[in-house]
């Protein structure tokens, strides 16, 4: 009997990513990574793994030396070999570690490593300004009022909607670890939620319609101004800003952290001075306008605010509306 080590290093890591992913279940880091949406994928990801590792067990062991005979190409003899030398160069998990071979393993490994002994980061300011800060903002003010702007458009505003980017991702329904549900909602209950916003007489922009009452806001500022609002979010400061001045944000996933986009408010507040990046912060206030480069966007003047900690789910994610 002979020991292969190469196959039983493969073995190794399919069983680290089985044990990778269910670790990050049974933490609820999963939604620190990937939107609840996808959360059974990356279950039955985890299990494929551990499918996968019973069969390269297999593999770890041989009893003989006896030559095989590989058929392919209708056929024709592909190789000959005596396990360890293929004509073909394939590689059949014995053939000596080379330079090219060490770097495949290196990449495969970082992210066991990294998932295994690194904690899970939160995206926070450091993150929203690298993706551009405030000028994000402006611009996707810029891009809600170009879809409203022209008569001649036949495009629904909704087409540009947080809410319905996911739409085309299916339908994947779950309950979380950390008990947070994520629901589906039809077309109806979608245009309520709207109705709702215009009706309230105080905006409190919870999770679930954080992003949806965002946009709306964003998409006609003055129809909100003068209206009183309630939201939570980590406070970015930018450079240029006046000195009673930050901007309270969130981050909203559509599918994963590497699509994660900032969304937030501008907001005035006396104590701004004493207040610092990625402080979590519980705000009520006055929606107002101001002007950022030229772009016109949602000010909060805030009235009270108090410190809170960090949401066990920082993250934001869009509405799944059903299709039927």
């Amino acid at each position: 009997m002979k020991i292969h080590f190469q196959q039983a290093l493969r073995a190794l890591i399919l069983l680290a990513f089985c044990g990778l992913i269910f670790q990050l279940h049974h933490a609820g880091d999963i939604t620190k990574y990937i939107n609840p949406k996808y959360v059974r994928l990356s279950q039955s990801a985890s299990i494929l793994f551990l499918f996968l590792f019973f069969i390269q067990i297999t593999r770890i062991w041989t009893f003989n030396r006896e030559n095989v005979v590989h058929e392919h190409h209708q056929g024709q003899d592909c190789c000959h070999h005596d396990v360890d030398t293929c004509s073909h160069h394939h590689d059949h998990g014995d053939t000596p570690f080379t330079v090219k071979k060490l770097l495949s393993y290196s990449i495969i490994l970082f992210p066991l490593l990294t998932g295994f002994f690194l904690p899970a980061k939160t995206l926070d300011a450091s993150i929203a300004e690298k993706k551009g800060g405030l000028a994000i903002l402006g611009n996707q003010k810029q891009e809600v009022s170009s879809s409203t702007g022209s008569d001649e458009s036949d495009f629904d505003l909704e087409d540009y909607s947080f809410e319905e980017e996911l739409d085309e991702a299916g339908e994947l329904e779950h309950d979380l670890s950390v008990n947070e549900e994520v629901e589906e909602i039809s077309n109806e209950e979608f245009e309520q939620l709207k109705k709702d916003l215009s009706s309230a007489s105080a905006i409190k922009m919870d999770d679930k319609v954080f992003s949806l009452y965002y946009e709306e806001i964003s998409k006609d500022i003055d129809k909100f101004i003068g209206r009183e609002i309630e939201f939570q979010g980590f406070i970015y400061k930018e450079d240029g800003l006046a000195s009673n001045q930050l901007v309270i944000s969130r981050f909203l996933i559509t599918h994963c952290v590497a699509d994660a986009s900032m969304i937030g408010f501008l907001s005035e507040v006396e104590e701004a001075p004493d207040l610092y990046d990625n402080m979590w912060v519980k705000v009520s206030g006055v929606i107002d306008k101001a002007a950022y480069n030229g772009t016109e966007m949602p000010m909060i003047k805030i009235k009270e605010w108090k410190e809170i900690e960090e949401p066990f789910i920082p993250y934001l994610y869009p509405l799944t509306i059903k299709i039927l």
